[in-house]
């Protein structure tokens, strides 16, 4: 895709381009990573995100193979918000 001026005005925008624009503006992660990362997602220290990850009351949206932990942010905010 060719690259788009910012000065151009929005009403001059194909539709195209623009949904190109806003996928840029929204290009949070989705997902966190080790116990660092839950921490994060929870605002807490690190050693209370694994005492909530040894409740498993997150269990759905993390997965985990061996040492390596990856947490779907959204699903475990929502998982946590229920309990």
């Amino acid at each position: 895709m060719k690259s788009i001026d910012p000065k151009t005005p929005i009403w001059k925008l194909t539709v195209e381009e623009f949904l190109e624009v806003s996928k840029n503006l929204n290009s949070e992660k989705k997902y966190e990573y080790g116990l660092k990362g839950l921490a994060k997602i929870l605002g807490c220290s690190i050693s209370k995100a694994s005492e909530i990850k040894s409740l498993g009351i997150l269990d759905e949206a993390i997965i985990q193979n061996g040492n390596i932990i990856i947490i779907d942010k959204e699903k475990a905010l929502d998982l946590f918000a229920k309990k």
